[in-house]
């Protein structure tokens, strides 16, 4: 029950919905960038949604699989094959031993999450087999997957039904591949929102931002306006999270990701809201990306709605024959 890696890709790593509980230790939530993402993959092929999957960095992977297996992946524009068939994002595949699957490298975005049937079995570490790639633990030993390694897959007492190849149906185009070539991201108000200008606000909201390629899972580097703050005063470190959007003295803003630290000593001008980080997880050295801002009213209700669609997705799976 192993998948072998052929090919390791550029960066690949075992990751699931990450770390919960730890962040007051200081140790980072890590897990798919794009939880949500993994979240639908996993509901496709019949996981349980927290289950691990394999999060996929601007592709080069090739898998071969020992036994029969369901698979279905979610994130950026990526080719995907199983052998000369083309598996589009958000459909489910059913793959017999020996098949092949392949990731080219992404046409737009650069992130993807594949889950497997039965999911990836790795030991636990602090309640989660998320790969931890600053501190080396979790996944496979700590570390990206390199060519010749062997996956380890949970149990899975085959397909009870005949299924076809590959589906026709899919999950929403939204969800299967949240990616856009003029990324917007929106966003409330931080804590230091007020120690910044109006001039310096403006230029936040009505400029863009390019991608510098001094990004990683930590977080994105943004190049653009100078935002200055208004007041030269030492900070207190202070507790930030994933989507938190800080300014360093440079004035060039940082947006944090999963693997970001826990604390920060940064001005923190916004907050990028959850539905969108799954965008965020897209950002790619050379995109250009803008701000918009919402209240925090609209950020829960987003957040509520896309749930309540999730729950009726999670319906609709079930009807499937």
């Amino acid at each position: 029950m192993t998948t072998i890696v052929q090919r390791a890709g550029f960066l690949t790593s075992v990751q699931d919905l990450g770390r919960t509980g730890f962040r007051r230790f200081g140790v980072s939530t890590s897990g798919a960038l794009d939880p949500f993402a993994l979240r639908v993959a996993n509901l496709l092929v019949g996981n349980n949604e927290g289950a691990g999957g394999l999060e996929i960095t601007l592709g080069g992977l090739q898998l071969r699989f020992e036994d029969e297996r369901i698979v279905a992946w979610c994130g950026g524009e990526f080719d995907v094959q199983i052998g000369s068939r083309a598996l589009p994002a958000g459909h489910v595949a059913h793959l017999r031993a020996g098949d092949e699957l392949k990731f080219a490298r992404a046409q737009i975005g650069c992130r993807c999450w594949l889950a497997i049937s039965g999911g990836i079995d790795v030991p636990v570490v602090l309640g989660s087999g998320s790969t931890d790639l600053r501190a080396n633990f979790g996944g496979i030993e700590g570390r990206a997957l390199r060519d010749e390694d062997v996956i380890p897959l949970s149990k899975w007492p085959g397909s009870p039904t005949p299924v076809t190849a590959i589906s026709s149906w899919t999950a929403p185009h939204d969800w299967a591949s949240p990616t856009s070539h003029y990324p917007s991201l929106r966003f409330i108000r931080g804590v230091d929102w007020n120690r910044f200008d109006d001039v310096t606000i403006q230029r936040f909201t009505q400029h863009e931002f390019s991608v510098s390629p001094d990004s990683d899972r930590m977080g994105v580097r943004l190049d653009g306006p100078e935002l200055k703050r208004e007041e030269e005063t030492d900070l207190i470190s202070e507790a930030v999270a994933p989507g938190t959007i800080q300014v360093p003295p440079s004035g060039q803003p940082i947006l944090l990701l999963g693997d970001c630290q826990t604390i920060g000593g940064y001005l923190k001008i916004a907050h990028v809201i959850t539905v969108d980080l799954a965008i965020a997880a897209q950002l790619r050295a050379g995109d250009r990306v803008r701000f918009s801002e919402v209240s925090m009213a609209d950020a829960y209700r987003l957040l509520l709605e896309r749930q309540r669609e999730l729950e009726r997705f999670r319906i609709g799976l079930s009807l499937q024959p």
